[in-house]
C-alpha cells in the first residue's frame, strides 16, 4: 500500500477542485465532500502507518531504508535531476496521521460552524488546498518538493486568515502573515541553494549519505543549519518572526485550529527533524535554536497571562509551546519534539475548537471579560475544555505531562547550562498552567457578564471536541518512559529514522530513576501552583480591573509590534516615499519626461521651416552650401 501513498494528497486535491469549481452550485454539499476527501486520506494514512512498521531499519545503520515512491521527473537537465518523489518512513507516517486525522475533525466541525457563511464552498476548497499543501510538504523526498508544499501552506494561510476580506484589519493580518513568512522562506531558500551548490542534489536520502561521508566543514554546515532555522522561525512563529501568529486569529476559528494544531506551525519542527543529519553535526546552530526556543516560550507565556481575547490567549500559548518544541530540537531530542507536536496537536485543536464553540454560543463575542458562568450552559464544551487545560498544564496522566516532561528532562541534562535552561523552562511551564486556568475560570466560572442567552453547540461541533478530549487524555500513552514502566513506543517507532546526535549533546548524561522521579514531581508541583494562583486570583473576577505595571507591559505584548513598526515599517515607508517622490518622479521620470519635452519642443520649432515657399527653400539651400564650404575650409586648414 505504501506505493499508493500518492493517494493521500490526491484526495484533498480532488476535493479542492470539486468544491472550488462548484462553490456556487454545490451548496452545503461542499462541506461533506471536502470532509470525505480528508477522511479518505486519513484511512489511507492509517494503512500506510501499519505498513511502515514492517519497513527495515535505517539505511545507514542496518541495511534498510525509507521507501521512495517515484512519480515523475520534475526537473531533468544535464546538470540537475530532481524527481517529484515521495519518501515514506516512520516520521512521515506520524505526520500523515496527525494532519489528516485532526484535519478531518476540523472539517467536520466547520460544517456546522461555517454553515451560515456566504463563502461556505470557498472556505472548504481553501481548507482542502491547505491540507494538500501540508501533505506535500511532509511527503516530499527532497527539499524542492518540501519547499513547494512549504509555499503552498503559506499561500493558503493568507487566503484563510483573510477569508473575511471585507474587514480591512483581517486583510492586514493576512498580509502580515504572508510577508513575515516570506522573510523566513528566503532563509530556507538560501539554505537549499547552499546545499545544492555543494552536493548537487536535494534528496534527503542522498544528502544524508553524502554529508555523513563528507569532510566536516563546520562553517558550511552551520550556515546551512541557521538558514534553515530562519525558515523555521517564520513558519513556526519563533523570535523574532512570531508576531504574525496571534494576528492570524482574524481567520475563522477552524482555521486557527488547523494552523495552530496540525499543519502550518509544525512545518518548521518537521523540516528541522527531517534535516537532523545536518543539525546533529552543527552543535552551535543547535545551541542557537535552544536559546531562541526558550526565549520564545518565556516571552509568549508572559504575554498570554494578560490577554483578554480568548483566541489570542490560545495563540500565544501556541507560540510558547512551539518554543518548548524548539528547545527539544536544540538539545537534539528529536523524538521528544515530535512527541510534543503530536500531543499538542490533540489538546490545542481541542482548545481552539472549544473556543469556537464558546464564541458560537455568545454570538461572536471573543472578549473573556464579557463571558463568565458558561459552565452551566455548555457542559460538554466545559468538560472538554477542562481536559485540554489539564493536558497543556502538564498534569498526569494526561498527554501534555509526558511530552513536556520528556523535553525538560533532556534540557536538564544538556551539558551547557542545562540546569539554568531547565529552571527558565519550568518558569514558562508555571505560566502555562496559570494562563490556561485563568482563561478557564474567567470564561466558564462566576456569573455570566455578556449579552444574549448562551447555549451548547450542535453535535457536529461537540463530537470533534469529545474525540479530541479522549486523545488529549490518552495520547501520552504512546510515550510512557521506562521509569514509569513503559517502553516509549514512539521512540522505538522513530529510532530507525533519526540518527543519534554527534554534536554538543552527544554526551547527555542519563538520569537515575530517583532524579527522574524528583524532576517529575517538581514539574507537577509547579503546574499545580500555577493552577492555584489562577484560582485564587480569578475566583472572584473583576472585569473592570485594568492591568498595571509589568502586567500592562505584558498586555501590550512587550510592544513588539510597535517596535517593528518604528524600527522597520516606518523607515521603509519613508524611504519608499522619498524614492517615489524624489528619485522616481523628480529624477527618473524627470529625465525621461524632459527628453520627451525637448524632442517635442525641438520638433515644434523645426516644423516652422516647412513653410511651402520656394524662395525660402532656395535661401536655405544657399545657406547650407555656404556652411559646407566653411566646414571644408576649416577641415583643410586645421586637419
Amino acid at each position: 500500500m505504501i506505493q499508493y501513498v500518492w493517494l493521500v494528497p490526491l484526495f484533498p486535491l480532488i476535493g479542492f477542485l470539486i468544491t472550488g469549481l462548484g462553490r456556487n452550485t454545490l451548496g452545503k454539499s461542499s462541506g461533506w465532500i471536502a470532509s470525505m476527501a480528508i477522511l479518505a486520506s486519513f484511512i489511507v494514512s492509517c494503512i500506510i502507518f501499519f505498513d511502515v512498521q514492517a519497513l527495515p531499519e535505517n539505511v545507514f545503520e542496518k541495511g534498510g531504508g525509507p521507501v521512495i515512491v517515484q512519480l515523475f521527473d520534475f526537473i531533468k537537465t544535464q546538470s540537475m535531476q530532481i524527481g517529484f518523489d515521495f519518501q515514506v518512513d516512520a516520521l512521515t507516517s506520524i505526520f500523515l496521521l496527525v494532519i489528516t486525522g485532526i484535519g478531518f475533525l476540523i472539517h467536520l466541525y466547520s460544517i456546522s460552524y461555517m454553515g451560515h457563511d456566504d463563502g461556505y464552498g470557498k472556505f472548504f476548497s481553501y481548507l482542502n488546498l491547505f491540507i494538500f499543501s501540508m501533505l506535500l510538504l511532509v511527503l516530499g523526498a527532497n527539499y524542492l518538493i518540501m519547499f513547494i508544499g512549504w509555499e503552498g501552506v503559506g499561500l493558503c494561510s493568507y487566503l484563510l486568515i483573510g477569508f473575511w476580506y471585507k474587514n480591512v484589519a483581517y486583510t492586514d493580518a493576512a498580509k502580515k502573515a504572508f510577508i513575515m513568512n516570506r522573510i523566513g522562506d528566503l532563509g530556507f531558500l538560501i539554505g537549499i541553494f547552499l546545499i545544492f551548490s555543494r552536493y548537487n542534489t536535494l534528496d534527503f536520502k542522498s544528502l544524508q549519505f553524502l554529508i555523513s561521508h563528507d569532510t566536516y566543514d563546520a562553517t558550511f554546515i552551520s550556515s546551512v543549519a541557521l538558514c534553515f532555522f530562519v525558515g523555521a522561525t517564520g513558519k513556526s512563529a519563533q523570535l523574532p518572526l512570531f508576531t504574525w501568529l496571534p494576528d492570524a486569529m482574524a481567520g475563522p476559528t477552524p482555521v486557527s485550529a488547523l494552523i495552530h494544531a496540525a499543519t502550518m506551525v509544525t512545518a518548521g519542527i518537521y523540516m528541522i527533524t527531517r534535516s537532523h543529519f545536518i543539525y546533529s553535526i552543527a552543535p552551535y546552530a543547535q545551541h542557537v535554536i535552544l536559546i531562541i526556543g526558550l526565549a520564545t516560550a518565556l516571552i509568549a507565556a508572559t504575554i498570554a497571562t494578560q490577554q483578554n481575547d480568548i483566541k489570542k490567549v490560545l495563540a500565544y500559548s501556541t507560540v510558547s509551546q512551539l518554543g518548548f518544541m524548539f528547545m527539544a530540537l536544540g538539545v537534539g531530542a528529536y523524538t521528544a519534539a515530535i512527541f510534543h507536536v503530536v500531543t499538542h496537536a490533540f489538546f490545542k485543536a481541542l482548545l481552539f475548537l472549544g473556543s469556537g464553540s464558546v464564541i458560537h454560543a455568545v454570538d461572536g463575542e471573543q472578549d473573556i471579560r464579557h463571558m463568565g458562568g458558561l459552565k452551566k450552559y455548555m457542559k460538554t464544551t466545559y468538560a472538554t475544555f477542562l481536559i485540554g487545560c489539564i493536558a497543556i498544564a502538564g498534569i498526569p496522566p494526561l498527554s501534555g505531562f509526558f511530552s513536556k516532561d520528556e523535553i525538560m528532562m533532556h534540557v536538564f541534562t544538556y551539558p551547557i547550562y542545562g540546569n539554568i535552561f531547565w529552571v527558565l523552562g519550568m518558569l514558562a511551564a508555571l505560566m502555562t498552567a496559570y494562563y490556561m486556568f485563568r482563561l478557564l475560570f474567567i470564561t466558564f466560572h462566576g456569573e455570566y457578564r455578556g449579552k444574549g442567552h448562551p447555549h451548547e453547540s450542535p453535535a457536529l461541533m461537540t463530537i470533534p471536541l469529545i474525540v479530541l478530549a479522549i486523545f488529549s487524555a490518552l495520547g501520552g500513552l504512546i510515550g510512557i518512559p521506562e521509569v514509569l514502566g513503559g517502553h516509549h513506543a514512539l521512540h522505538e517507532f522513530l529510532s530507525p529514522v533519526l540518527l543519534k546526535s554527534t554534536g554538543m549533546n552527544a554526551n547527555v548524561n542519563h538520569l537515575s530513576h530517583e532524579s527522574e522521579y524528583i524532576l517529575m514531581g517538581v514539574a507537577v508541583l509547579i503546574a499545580v501552583i500555577g493552577i492555584l494562583i489562577a484560582w485564587f486570583g480569578y475566583k472572584k473576577y473583576n472585569a473592570a480591573a485594568e492591568a498595571k505595571g509589568i502586567a500592562s507591559f505584558f498586555e501590550q505584548k512587550w510592544y513588539f509590534d510597535e517596535a517593528y513598526d518604528n524600527i522597520i515599517v516606518k523607515p521603509l515607508y519613508h524611504i519608499s516615499s522619498f524614492s517615489e517622490k524624489v528619485i522616481e518622479k523628480s529624477g527618473l521620470d524627470g529625465i525621461v519626461n524632459g527628453i520627451g519635452k525637448m524632442i517635442q519642443l525641438g520638433s515644434t520649432r523645426l516644423r516652422l521651416l516647412q513653410s511651402g515657399l520656394v524662395g525660402f527653400y532656395l535661401f536655405l539651400i544657399v545657406i547650407g552650401i555656404v556652411l559646407l564650404f566653411a566646414l571644408q575650409l576649416l577641415y583643410n586648414k586645421f586637419l
